[in-house]
């Protein structure tokens, strides 16, 4: 505690005061090993060399961020969903630590105004936030230890940037969940997709059709082909559950 308040004091006299203090917003406690946390925002865009040679950025941290809120999540969902059955914790974790949602988190609780990186890469990658999160996680658990990622997890994440009713009701991922499907019964599930255009030829869309053991059992179309599997999945899936 006491080495907190020193490198608190220390950092009042500091050019880079303001990356402490947004730091400790986005914490809720004072970080101890800084370059942890200058680390884990430093893209491999603006990586730097050491005087050994290596080369320093967050992708290591990412990588022991990313397993670790894997476990810290299933944590909080067991002992919070205490009724629920295996495969609903399951897909509860997955859309928690899905890269586009842990994006949004990021944006929410500042870690852009932290990240280091070159300019273009904001445009190029779609997960940049979500990734520096992951890596921050890992700084957490090396400066401070598993527990008090579990206390970050809950009390800055889950209570102030997560809304964990509106991803309780979010099961729109049809294609995955009738794959599952097909992989519990053992059943062979294909899907067709070509693109094609309207009357004046002008206008392209996908049309996806799914066959259940070759037989079709749905249609669907869009913009994309992923739009059109979903749709046709979604139609297979209310045969199945008949």
């Amino acid at each position: 505690m006491l080495r907190g308040v020193f490198t608190f004091l220390i950092y009042l006299f500091r050019k880079d005061k303001g990356f402490y203090y947004k730091l400790i917003g986005i914490l809720g406690f004072l970080p101890g090993k800084m370059s942890l946390y200058r680390i884990a925002f430093t893209h491999r865009s603006v990586s730097y060399k050491l005087d050994d040679g290596s080369t320093v950025n967050n992708e290591r941290l990412e990588y022991l961020g990313d397993a670790l809120l894997g476990a810290v999540a299933s944590e909080f969902i067991y002992h919070t969903y205490d009724h629920t059955d295996e495969g609903y914790m399951t897909k509860l974790r997955a859309r928690i630590v899905k890269r586009k949602h842990l994006n949004t988190v990021a944006i929410k609780m500042g870690i852009p105004a932290l990240l280091s990186s070159h300019p273009h890469t904001v445009k190029s990658s779609k997960h940049l936030y979500g990734n520096a999160l992951e890596a921050l996680i890992g700084a957490i658990y090396l400066d401070k230890g598993y527990r008090c990622i579990t206390k970050f997890f809950e009390k800055r994440m889950v209570r102030n940037n997560i809304e964990l009713i509106d991803l309780e009701k979010k099961d729109s991922d049809y294609k995955s969940q009738l794959i599952e499907w097909a992989q519990k019964t053992k059943k062979e599930v294909v899907f067709f997709s070509h693109l094609e255009y309207d009357k004046i030829g002008k206008t392209p869309a996908f049309r996806s059709t799914v066959q259940i053991e070759q037989v079709e059992r749905g249609t669907g179309s869009g913009d994309s082909k992923k739009e059109a599997e979903q749709q046709a999945a979604s139609i297979a899936l209310k045969y199945i559950s008949v």
